[in-house]
């Protein structure tokens, strides 16, 4: 259970740095719906470890891609 809170809190701490970094071209909408894609992308990946670590990766990446589509 501790496990899973400091995962969430990662998480939040995420969002938090990719709204702020990406508020000029991303609402913080954009930004939590790429999150939570990246998030769900590691469930049941039994090491949790480097999950915050690789969801905010590819969150980035989400976003990027989508720019470069605009």
């Amino acid at each position: 259970m501790a496990d899973r809170a400091r995962e969430d809190e990662a998480i939040h701490g995420v969002v938090e740095r990719l709204t702020d970094d990406l508020s000029a071209t991303r609402s913080p909408a954009e930004v939590e719906a790429a999150v939570a894609k990246a998030h769900a992308s590691f469930t049941g990946r039994p090491v949790r470890e480097f999950v915050p670590v690789l969801v905010e990766r590819k969150a980035r990446a989400l976003l990027s891609d989508s720019r470069a589509g605009q």
